[in-house]
């Protein structure tokens, strides 16, 4: 019944994410469909092959088709096609003016292809496309005078100001953005674009309601919801003036749109009813003092539809808008993500050093699992056996009790046993059956009396020390909460890094590059992590060739790019991230074997990538073969590693790691750790070896031998941790084993001299065939057989070398 109405409640919920899955992949198949696949270029492109402005001028369909030519190449002949289909539902005269004017534009545009700084000349090149087919069409008609020569200037001009305009906007268009905001020049190019896009639907009605007037309305109710009063009378003001330079009669609708845009941005604390009411109350207004009441009803009726089209406009599309727009609460959480970051870092470093408490809770929390009844017998056997060490031993009668009559004899020293612990003495049918049985009755009763006081004394002794050990569990767990709740509400505060941006910015500068963002969250040696946003027009590999060697030099450090997000269309905003580079690089090599070739070994190693360029190599060799020591050795180093990673010192993590394994076990279980951690800056290394084998290093034809003398862990509570440091140089290979191939050589007098051999004489310098090669040897010298786990693990340090160097760059003084 519990399980059928747990499925009761979870249906629900996965029926609603299954809605919300398929309404995501329609929309992203919508997205798909009209960004990716072009079709959105080219409806806005029909569109404005119809749009015209004073009855004959049309700049906006050349300026259209520049702006993809120069932005999207390959979406340039389809939105030509679509241009014309455009202009030719218009009227056969705009549709061979267009058709001119496209010529003519791929003409000259063929023609100084090959001219640097294309954007410059972009515009020329439409006034030239735009005005000589004009000219040439009046010139046919018998109208070429100054008028129509100053029309034709005139939409020349217009087109190669909306080039410039349309190349602004027509990026946006683009299937993905790369700017976490608009300038409030793009907002009015984007206005524009799509107050010229309404110019194309001039003449389409439903119902009598003008379409150009209804998608005009709606776009101002649109974005002074978005934006407020400023950005809804300017895209009032800016709509309603091309619309009326589209259709003089319609003049009177930039005075409503731009009053219905500053009152609808004024209310727009009353969500999308406030807004439809300051158009509405526009409307009434200007409708009524421009046309009068017979005319108002045509305007109210589209600005009702306008109103409905809003009210129907998803809340994801009106967030997913705001994020552009300065000023709003989504452009707000765009710029607080600096922030964010850096309190990101903060709380989790916290919640590693929350993981370190948890992990040593754990592991003082776990305790071999041994049925209690188990447990009992098993003591009872081991205070039996000190009870017939003192008396039974030295009896005559010895075998006759433990070898023919063993059950009885055991089962009635427990009967006294159990009596004895639960009060007083045996009672007298028991006693008079041991006396019966037991010639020594009295010496036997008196000696598990007197080892008694040491069983229970025993017993209470490790109960005492369960409850501490579930204590510092307890309050280890307790340490790793608060610290987890710390990590959740920490707060930190951006470093100032004023000099370091002025120098960058600067020497950006120099090199002509125009930063649009620059984010410095750490100049730390080893731990640089810089951000900025840079605009290219076309871009050539600049962030690893030019930008990072620059950083190298200002940094006094090696700089790399750890990522890169770049525009696909020219002047397109571009993120790159720098950090630091390790001078150099380890590539490691291993190789295991279980005893016996089985499956499961009693050796453990890892590789760990610490904080600040350091890399630790680490084997751990549990007591015994087979599960049990493999659990040791992997708990050993899964402690090690969580302590290391958590910025702890190594003495001090093996010293940790130490008492948690004395004390969390009464068992003599113990393991060795061989632990090398290397400096990725310098290349020194550090040993620390418990227990463990000795390590090599080959250096071209020469070996040098690494040991240490300490106990393994858990032996002792308390033992100083010798480290041994030695300096690497590129192209040595460090080689640790286990002593499974340490000790593994059969009938070698000197194992040192013998390995020191093998190693030197192998030819490669792989750190994978190295490893694979030693434990071959090993084997093959054991006659193929495995007599003990064997570990070996291979490191190779060598430089490493960036792709580009470092070169001097502008300083900024203060």
């Amino acid at each position: 019944m519990m399980e059928t109405a747990e499925r009761q409640q979870t249906k629900p919920i996965s029926y609603k994410k299954a809605l919300e899955n398929a309404k995501r992949k329609m929309g992203d198949k919508t997205k798909l469909l009209l960004l990716e696949k072009g079709w959105l270029l080219l409806f806005v492109g029909f569109l404005l092959g119809r749009a015209i402005v004073l009855s004959t001028m049309s700049p906006f369909a050349l300026s259209f088709l520049a702006s993809v030519w120069f932005v999207r190449k390959d979406k340039s002949f389809p939105v030509m096609l679509a241009v014309l289909a455009g202009a030719f539902s218009l009227e056969w005269q705009h549709g061979l003016f267009t058709l001119m004017a496209m010529a003519m534009f791929i003409f000259t545009a063929a023609v100084f292809k090959n001219i640097k700084h294309q954007q410059k000349l972009l515009p020329l090149l439409v006034f030239v496309s735009s005005m000589l087919p004009r000219v040439f069409s009046f010139s046919l008609l018998d109208q070429l005078t100054a008028y129509e020569w100053m029309l034709a200037v005139v939409e020349g001009i217009l087109a190669a100001v909306l080039v410039l305009i349309f190349m602004q906007s027509v990026p946006l268009l683009s299937p993905k953005r790369y700017k976490p905001a608009l300038k409030n020049e793009e907002i009015v190019c984007m206005i524009i674009l799509l107050a010229s896009i309404l110019t194309g639907t001039i003449g389409w009605e439903i119902q009598g309601a003008s379409i150009e007037q209804i998608t005009s309305r709606y776009l101002v109710l649109l974005l002074a919801f978005v934006g407020g009063a400023a950005i809804g009378s300017t895209v009032g003001v800016v709509a309603g003036l091309i619309l009326s330079l589209a259709n003089v009669a319609s003049l009177y609708q930039m005075s409503l749109l731009a009053f219905s845009g500053l009152l609808g941005g004024l209310l727009k604390d009353g969500k999308k009813v406030g807004v439809s009411i300051g158009l509405i109350v526009g409307t009434l207004l200007i409708g009524i003092y421009g046309k009068g009441i017979e005319a108002l009803l045509p305007s109210l009726l589209e600005t009702l539809i306008a109103v409905l089209l809003f009210i129907c406009t998803p809340q994801s599309w009106v967030k997913r808008l705001s994020r552009y727009i300065p000023g709003t609460m989504e452009h707000s959480k765009e710029q607080e993500q600096y922030m964010q970051k850096v309190r990101d870092v903060t709380a989790n470093r916290v919640e590693q050093f929350s993981n370190v408490f948890q992990a040593l809770s754990r592991s003082f929390v776990q305790q071999q699992q041994t049925p209690p009844e188990e447990e009992h017998l098993k003591e009872t056997d081991y205070f039996l056996s000190n009870v017939t060490e003192k008396t039974c031993q030295s009896c005559f009668k010895k075998d006759r009790c433990w070898a023919a009559n063993f059950d009885k004899t055991y089962g009635l020293l427990t009967e006294v046993k159990n009596d004895m612990e639960a009060g007083g003495g045996p009672n007298k049918i028991l006693q008079r059956n041991l006396e019966d049985h037991c010639v020594k009755s009295q010496k036997v009763m008196e000696t598990m009396r007197h080892e008694l006081s040491f069983y229970e004394a025993n017993q209470k002794l490790k109960k005492q020390v369960s409850e501490s050990r579930r204590f510092v569990a307890d309050q280890l767990l307790g340490v790793s909460e608060v610290m987890d709740d710390f990590a959740k509400e920490i707060m930190k505060e951006r470093e100032n890094h004023e000099q370091q941006e002025m120098e960058i910015a600067a020497s950006l500068k120099q090199i002509g590059m125009e930063i649009e963002k620059l984010d410095i969250f750490s100049v730390e040696k080893g731990n640089i992590d810089i951000e900025m946003h840079l605009t290219f027009s076309q871009y050539h590999g600049e962030g690893p060739k030019l930008i990072a060697p620059m950083l190298s030099d200002i940094l006094q450090e090696t700089v790399v790019v750890k990522e890169e997000d770049i525009s696909p269309f020219p002047n397109g905003e571009c993120f790159l991230a720098f950090g630091s580079a390790r001078k150099y690089a380890v590539e490691t090599g291993v190789a295991h074997a279980a005893k016996g070739g089985g499956l499961v070994s009693g050796d453990s190693y890892s590789t760990i990538e610490l904080g600040a360029g350091k890399y630790a190599m680490a084997i751990s060799d549990g007591m015994g073969n087979g599960e049990r020591a493999h659990e040791e050795s992997t708990e050993t180093l899964r402690l090690l590693q969580q302590i290391l990673q958590s910025g702890i010192q190594e003495q001090i993590a093996i010293k940790s790691i130490n008492s948690i394994l004395s004390l969390r076990t009464s068992e003599e279980i113990f393991s060795t750790l061989d632990l090398a951690v290397i400096d990725l800056h310098d290349a020194a290394v550090r040993f620390l070896k418990i227990g463990s084998t000795p390590s090599f290093i080959k250096r071209g034809h020469t070996m040098h031998k690494i040991e240490a003398s300490n106990l393994p862990i858990g032996i002792i509570r308390e033992f100083d941790v010798e480290v041994v440091t030695e300096q690497l140089k590129p192209g040595d290979v460090l080689i640790m084993m286990s002593d499974g191939i340490f000790e593994g050589p059969k009938h070698v007098e000197n194992v040192d001299v013998w390995l020191k051999r093998k190693i030197k004489e192998m030819e490669t310098d792989n750190p994978q065939e190295i490893a694979d090669l030693l434990l071959e040897e090993v084997v093959r010298n054991r006659a193929g057989e495995i007599e003990d786990d064997m570990t070996v693990l291979v490191t190779k340090v060598d430089i490493n070398k960036p792709k580009w160097a470092a070169f001097p760059a502008y300083r900024q003084h203060a």
